[in-house]
């Protein structure tokens, strides 16, 4: 280790840090948009004449499943209302498939699989592996999964059920999907297997902070593809509002809709439509929560302005990044295998970042090299510190690994 930055390394680590940038957690002064939630006033009856006190109502009210619609571009009745996020309605869903299926209960077959991109969302790995559904990863170009891996996976492996996949601002690449990709992904699918399921979590649909490409709504591509009956796309308010406190849609078609449902119908007595109803007053509709949107970028953008920054003073011989529009995280990708190394050193110094490999499955980075920031959840000063460490731990296990 050079003397200069083992001087910088031990100066940093004698400040007695304690500082965690391992989840993408709202700010504070984030949830602070939404305190209003905390004391609104909720009408006992919707609009539409429901009492939110009482039982019924399974898919949301018709205020609550119209807003989501809206959001996803999808129909109304094609489009239900769950709670906390958009992993419990994934995750309800392959429960549904596992146990019936629309055709035979994945449970009753063997050697399941699913396609992953990566670096991908360490949740949705977890989800799969509870199932024992082999996940077979795929990379990603920036604007989208790699068609010819795709292609070929599909070419060589059977029984793969499907691929689940953010299609804006991935988490953590910050990838936006391309029409044409999303639209090469739908007739591929669709050709390898008529029960091929296609899951979009959309968790970052309405999260951005930078210019960001266009592009046109899932469900539209779903639907100029014939692929409705095998596709499902969500989001949620995670984000929006309280982080397990908001809503969270689905739309799909009709086969999968009613499939979720019914497993939803197993699960839960009634959907909770005092906050359903809550949200719809305070957000309104579609156009208010894309302003209540703004001001979230207003807060985030500039920390990922200082990430950015920080970041661009690394030689590129070390490591290399894309720079997100949208999203929650940074995914830093080193050129030696030293990721494990780098977050070892951030937190013998007091910052904790993303355990190694958490963004693949089974937290197996082949490279090791791949190391996912979350720079949202810190105060200005505080997110400054955290990157000073972080860069000069890079730059340390860089030195270390030559």
């Amino acid at each position: 280790m050079e003397k200069s930055l083992e001087s910088k390394f031990a100066a940093l680590k004698a400040q007695g840090l304690s500082i965690d940038l391992t989840r993408g957690k709202p700010g504070a002064d984030q949830l602070d948009l939404s305190n209003a939630l905390l004391s609104m006033e909720v009408f006992s009856q919707t609009p539409s004449g429901v009492d939110v006190r009482n039982y019924g109502e399974p898919l949301g009210i018709l205020e609550a499943r119209t807003l989501g619609a809206s959001l996803l571009s999808a129909p109304v009745e094609k489009t239900l209302v769950g709670e906390q996020s958009s992993l419990l309605l994934i995750y309800q869903l392959i429960l549904a498939n596992y146990l019936f299926g629309l055709k035979t209960p994945w449970k009753d077959q063997e050697n399941l699989k699913f396609i992953c991109p990566v670096p991908g969302f360490d949740r949705h790995f977890r989800l799969l592996e509870d199932f024992g559904i082999e996940m077979l990863t795929i990379p990603l170009t920036g604007s989208g999964i790699d068609m010819k891996v795709f292609n070929a996976l599909l070419q060589e492996h059977e029984n793969i059920k499907g691929i689940v996949c953010v299609p804006r601002h991935s988490n953590p690449t910050g990838d936006t999907y391309s029409d044409e990709n999303i639209t090469a992904m739908l007739e591929a699918g669709q050709s390898y297997s008529e029960e091929f399921l296609f899951i979009f979590d959309h968790a970052y649909l309405l999260h951005d902070f930078l210019p960001s490409p266009d592009q046109t709504p899932t469900w539209e591509l779903i639907t100029r593809s014939g692929a409705e009956d095998q596709a499902a796309v969500f989001c949620s308010f995670s984000k929006v509002t309280f982080g397990g406190g908001g809503l969270a849609f689905a739309s799909a078609g009709m086969p999968v809709f009613n499939l979720l449902a019914r497993q939803r119908a197993s699960m839960i007595v009634c959907s909770d439509k005092a906050n359903q109803l809550r949200h719809v007053q305070f957000l309104k509709d579609q156009t208010g929560v894309i302003e209540q949107m703004k001001k979230h970028a207003e807060i985030v953008r500039p920390k990922f302005e200082l990430a950015f920054a920080a970041l661009d003073v690394v030689n590129p011989e070390i490591g290399t990044y894309l720079k997100p529009t949208g999203g929650y995280f940074i995914s830093y990708n080193a050129k030696r295998p030293i990721a494990a190394r780098v977050i070892e050193l951030c937190k013998d110094v007091g910052v904790l970042i993303t355990p190694a490999g958490s963004t693949y499955p089974h937290f197996y980075d082949p490279l090791d090299s791949n190391i996912r920031l979350a720079p949202t959840f810190l105060g200005m000063d505080e997110l400054k510190v955290a990157l000073e460490v972080f860069v000069t731990a890079l730059m340390i296990a860089h030195q270390e690994a030559a």
